[in-house]
């Protein structure tokens, strides 16, 4: 079995090379970034000495838990995408933890993450998942990244509603492509709810084949500079808020004409 070791950083080329008066010791204490991805690792193990460790790619092995992290607090970047993670777990730790990267594992369920107050990005698209199973996400998880998350990737996940992800205020960028989100009044109540979002890639699911489904998108997302890989051009945008208007306009004014003809018949009745 392969495990990432003080022992395996050694024997690494990218890594340690012997330098006059530089020992292993010496040299790991102020290693900032590790890169192990495709090694065939199927564990981590004691790296503790590493205490400086920002950046971690330990992408496309073969590694099942999340483990012996508890001690990299410098942690910035983790990339464990494309390994047999089922898990999040083990993270409480990585308290400068911006951006992870989980994405073509097994994980069906996203949580373990409520102490990670500085997490901006999560990318957890193309999970090996059952047939019929779906990504799911844990409320107290949700909770915790309502005030810091920024960039969403929950691509190809059999996910047919978001509703539970609407208290992510603060995102910018979301990835939802590939699903089987069809419901356009849910999907508008969830993006009204956020402000900050600039780019957002719904292709794929059924709901970008109702009508004006584009159209709707724009005008709830105020601020949205990109959908599904295509620019909104500002011009368009307006055309849509006014016709928006014109028509709420006209409905306000059939409703109050029609309520007077109401009253008619109301009295003519009695």
């Amino acid at each position: 079995m392969v495990q990432l070791t003080v022992d395996l950083i050694s024997k690494s080329r990218k890594h340690f090379k012997k330098k006059k008066g530089i020992s292993l010791t010496q040299y790991l204490k102020t290693l900032t970034h590790l890169h192990f991805s495709s090694s065939n690792i199927e564990s981590i193990g004691d790296i503790s000495m590493c205490r400086k460790l920002a950046v971690l790619y330990l992408l496309d092995n073969q590694i099942t838990e999340i483990s012996n992290l508890g001690f990299a607090s410098n942690i910035t970047h983790l990339y464990l995408q494309w390994n047999n993670i089922t898990h999040i777990e083990n993270l409480y730790n990585l308290q400068k933890l911006s951006k992870l990267f989980l994405g073509g594992n097994r994980i069906a369920m996203v949580e373990g993450l409520e102490q990670l107050h500085e997490l901006k990005e999560l990318h957890l698209e193309n999970q090996r998942l059952p047939p019929g199973e779906k990504l799911c996400f844990d409320s107290r998880t949700l909770l915790s990244l309502t005030e810091s998350l920024c960039v969403l990737n929950i691509n190809n996940n059999n996910i047919d509603d978001i509703n539970d992800l609407s208290g992510l205020k603060e995102l910018q960028h979301f990835s939802a492509a590939d699903n089987k989100l069809h419901n356009i009044e849910e999907l508008e109540n969830v993006f009204s709810l956020w402000p900050q979002l600039l780019q957002m890639d719904l292709s794929g699911n059924p709901v970008c084949k109702k009508p004006k489904y584009r159209d709707h998108m724009i005008i709830v997302c105020k601020n949205l500079e990109c959908l599904d890989g295509r620019d909104i051009n500002e011009i368009t945008r307006q055309f849509l808020n006014n016709w928006k208007i014109s028509k709420e306009a006209k409905k306000k004014k059939r409703n109050k004409q029609m309520l007077p003809a109401a009253l008619i018949t109301k009295t003519f009745n009695k």
